[in-house]
């Protein structure tokens, strides 16, 4: 079976750094930090007391404030991103199937401030059970594909894809299998998350996840760097709408990239840390590449997984080296969770969406916040640092790593007729 062409023809963004697309780009190549106090909650006795919030999002721009009382945050910043790339797409759903328009949502923890609320509420009281019937249909991870369907009348396939950070490539990936072997025309993909609640930052601190770096919070997340400590929680939501070559060409749409593999795989080693050796990392990146029958010396630029952890940005560095060789050292990689912070399941989407932009304008963003080398890092390999850096980029590859060991990649190449 010959497969069909898979397009971008949408971009939405809700970010720490911008909260749209030119916004989330302009903050990207101008290395701003989205690190800042948090003010969700008061975290004045947590061990972190900061994080990549979204900033000044009202979510009442993008429904009415009955309906956003029944939603969870989460819920809410995926419906926001997704109005975005349907209006950048130039979707007209009443002129199309919807039949063959699908949604394939991504998100690794789902509606955690409405369970952390209706719980704590519960513990409060009397022990008498008296809970929001919207509780349940506001945390499930799966709500937000369907309230997009809804919003906009897609009768295609819709469900959600979870494995915590990788959750929204894995929802890209599943997107382009469905539209390359013509079960879709169209589906609308990314991913969201609103963690940085008590919960969230006190889960994760538990763990000794996160940054500790309260006194200077805007150089927190520095990937790479020798005294990172932790990843920098964040918050927000990507959308790309994705659809086949041909289907886009009918309707005239614009084309910003195209995306031509994606690949899987497991660690198999621990619940939380990656493999010391990167080998799911590696074999994350083999299978993309073969899936976009490509090979290596074609990769321009990598947007790494990347989080601050001491030994994650290890790992992915040994991945990388060890399946590239030589042509590592040709490659511009650079995280740009340096700057919005970890936005777990939303991150694919999200730093896909800045891998697009990147062949699109060929600039390459920053790691920004890279002040000491890290002797057990290769210092030939080009990690940006600090400054954006022009260049022309017809491939890239973006990874993404979760807690479980479930790896994703996917490569997005410069469209060509």
């Amino acid at each position: 079976m010959e497969l069909k062409r898979v397009v971008v023809t949408g971009l939405g963004a809700l970010t720490p750094i911008g909260n749209t697309v030119s916004e989330y780009w302009n903050g990207l190549i101008n290395g701003v930090s989205g690190a800042a106090p948090i003010t969700h909650f008061d975290a004045e006795k947590f061990k972190t007391r900061f994080a990549c919030e979204v900033k000044g999002f009202d979510p009442t721009q993008f429904m009415d404030r009955k309906e956003a009382r029944k939603l969870d945050p989460f819920v809410h910043y995926a419906l926001a991103s997704t109005e975005e790339a349907v209006r950048d797409a130039g979707l007209e759903f009443d002129k199309l199937n919807t039949n063959r328009i699908g949604v394939i949502w991504g998100s690794g923890i789902g509606g955690l401030k409405t369970f952390l609320d209706e719980v704590s509420n519960f513990a409060k009281g009397d022990g008498t059970p008296r809970y929001n019937p919207f509780f349940i249909p506001k945390m499930i991870l799966d709500i937000c594909p369907g309230h997009i369907s809804m919003k906009y009348g897609l009768h295609g396939l819709n469900f959600s894809t979870v494995s915590a950070c990788a959750s929204s490539t894995h929802a890209l990936i599943d997107s382009l299998n469905y539209i390359r072997t013509g079960y879709a025309d169209v589906i609308i993909s990314g991913g969201s998350e609103a963690i940085i609640n008590e919960a969230g930052i006190g889960g994760f601190n538990a763990m000794h996840a996160l940054s500790t770096r309260n006194d200077d919070p805007a150089t927190a997340s520095r990937p790479f760097d020798n005294d990172r400590d932790g990843f920098v929680a964040g918050e927000g939501s990507g959308t790309i709408i994705l659809e086949s070559l041909e289907h886009a060409k009918a309707r005239g749409a614009k084309i910003y990239a195209e995306l031509i593999g994606g690949g899987m795989s497991a660690d198999a080693h621990h619940i939380t840390a990656s493999h010391p050796e990167g080998l799911g990392a590696r074999l994350a990146m083999t299978n993309a590449i073969k899936d976009a029958r490509i090979s290596n010396e074609h990769i321009d630029y990598i947007n790494v997984h990347g989080t601050s952890t001491p030994v994650g940005d290890i790992s992915e560095s040994k991945a990388i080296l060890d399946h590239f060789g030589a042509h590592a050292y040709e490659l511009n990689i650079s995280s740009t969770k340096s700057m919005t912070g970890h936005l777990l399941g939303a991150a694919g989407a999200v730093e896909s969406i800045a891998s697009i932009l990147a062949i699109r304008n060929g600039i390459i963003p920053p790691t920004i916040n890279h002040f000491t080398d890290d002797p057990n890092l290769d210092s030939r390999l080009n990690f940006t640092f600090n400054k954006p850096q022009s260049r022309t980029v017809n491939y890239a590859l973006s990874n993404t790593f979760g807690f479980g060991g479930h790896n994703a990649s996917v490569i997005f190449k410069k469209y060509e007729e």
